[in-house]
């Protein structure tokens, strides 16, 4: 099987689906844990398998060619016997991180050329070899070479960025077909949307990147310090162009919240780091709000961490000595913590997507909102 997706079922923009591919199915709407180290922070692989029942991860085209190097990558296989991880894998470009490394990259139209944070050493990424890179990775769906503008951003400054991104996909987009997987697997390729928070930009992208017909979409450039009503605004004009029978990615997103909303608004992928950023801080998502573990309230609170998730059924950890492992910076209490969040995560978009097929599934968004952002 090469690459396929399918919505099974849909309430008003929500949308229920199966992603296939050569790693296996995926179902939708779906939350990517972020391993971009070919590593999720403090997590096994077994654990992410069959605790936490991650379906897809993601890992970073910039931070793995800068260390261990393509070369290593290649000489184990791909990413996915480097890291003995048998599913699906989706690699961003790194065009996010070149972006962050404001005042030692340059952007032409050949590409990104910035200095290594790691020694300096300087470096090159085109939408040509950004595609070469990621066919060493072998990730299951690889992203292209873009430009992810700052937020407040002017206008002229957005659209030249964007302009700037369509040529360098439609480059990326001509390289990938025009080379062949190295590990006998297909890999599908994203293509992604900018234009910042300008309608008409956005409308613009969401047209020409729909055009180039990639296997599915991203939207990105959002969640970048901007209002959330602006972020869903954005991504409710997108949505609204973006091809149906394609699925449809919203990087970098988010909070509980924000996802629920995008899947509202017909987004089927997301991904972030903040559900184990999170839980290194002691700050841990609940179905019935947000606690943090740092708060001397839990130091003789011997119940366990979630009485209503199986997750710990067999381990019982509990609130105190969490609070005890984070409060000490022990690795277990980063672990624990990073577990259950991601659990979280994953059981969140598992129970919209069964609400999606209920056709309930914007009542109890409406319920689930008013919990999720309580601090208790």
């Amino acid at each position: 099987m090469s690459f396929a997706f399918r919505v099974e079922k849909t309430d008003g923009k929500a949308r229920a689906g199966v992603l296939i591919t050569a790693h296996g199915a995926v179902q939708t709407p779906i939350f990517m844990p972020v391993g971009t180290k070919a590593t999720v922070k403090a997590v096994p692989q077994e654990v992410l398998k069959n605790d936490i029942k991650a379906q897809i991860i993601l890992g970073n085209n910039y931070h793995l060619f800068i260390r261990p190097g393509s070369d290593i990558i290649k000489k184990a296989g791909g990413l996915h016997k480097f890291m003995n991880w048998d599913l699906p894998i989706l690699t961003d470009s790194g065009g996010f991180q070149v972006y962050s490394l404001k005042g030692i990259r340059k952007i032409s139209e050949r590409g990104v050329t910035f200095q290594s944070h790691l020694d300096g050493s300087k470096l090159l990424f085109t939408p040509e070899n950004v595609v070469e890179m990621q066919r060493i990775l072998g990730s299951d769906i690889m992203m292209p070479l873009d430009e992810c503008t700052h937020y407040p951003c002017e206008y002229e400054y957005a659209q030249k960025s964007m302009e700037l991104t369509h040529r360098w996909e439609e480059r990326g987009r001509k390289h990938f077909l025009n080379t062949q997987p190295l590990y006998e697997h297909f890999q599908a390729q994203f293509g992604i949307v900018q234009g910042s928070t300008f309608a008409d930009l956005r409308r613009n992208s969401a047209e020409k990147i729909a055009s180039l017909d990639f296997e599915g979409n991203a939207i990105g450039g959002l969640s970048t310090g901007e209002p959330p009503e602006l972020m869903y605004e954005m991504t409710d004009i997108v949505c609204n162009i973006l091809p149906e029978n394609k699925p449809r990615y919203l990087m970098g997103v988010g909070t509980p919240v924000n996802i629920l909303e995008a899947i509202a608004l017909g987004v089927d992928m997301f991904d972030c780091v903040m559900p184990t950023r999170n839980a290194r801080h002691g700050l841990l998502f609940f179905h019935d709000g947000i606690r943090n573990f740092m708060n001397s309230k839990y130091k003789t609170d011997f119940s366990p961490i979630d009485e209503n998730s199986d997750l710990f059924s067999d381990r019982n950890y509990s609130k105190a000595y969490l609070h005890h492992l984070l409060k000490n910076h022990e690795l277990l209490g980063f672990a624990i913590a990073s577990f259950h969040n991601l659990h979280f995560y994953l059981s969140l978009v598992k129970e919209a997507r069964k609400k999606i097929v209920e056709g309930s599934f914007h009542e109890w968004k409406k319920q689930k909102i008013q919990q999720l952002s309580q601090r208790l």
